[in-house]
């Protein structure tokens, strides 16, 4: 394992383990304008992952993007599909008064 992809996967964990503590301590109120942060950095992982399958560098990295643009755009659909649902949640239901 070369120095580099030693920093890398070093990088990775400590990413991931400060993303959870700080995705955790977030308070139900703050969700959904959080989950709207999320969506717009999932389209921006989305438009990188188009530049690398469409960047014909080789067939490895063709594969790659393609899987990176599918895997970005389910998280980018099911976040705002989530994101909606969760606001139809705060709207006001009409009782129907007559």
């Amino acid at each position: 394992m070369t120095p580099e992809m030693f920093f890398g996967l070093y990088v990775f964990l400590l990413a991931a383990f400060v993303g959870y503590g700080v995705v955790t301590g977030v308070p139900a109120l703050l969700h959904t304008p959080l989950m709207a942060f999320t969506n717009a950095l999932s389209a921006i992982s989305l438009v990188g992952s188009l530049v690398a399958a469409g960047g014909q560098f080789n067939d490895v990295s063709t594969v790659l993007g393609f899987i990176a643009v599918l895997c970005a755009t389910i998280n980018v659909v099911g976040g705002f599909l989530i994101t909606d649902r969760m606001l139809k949640m705060f709207k006001k239901r009409d009782r129907g008064r007559a």
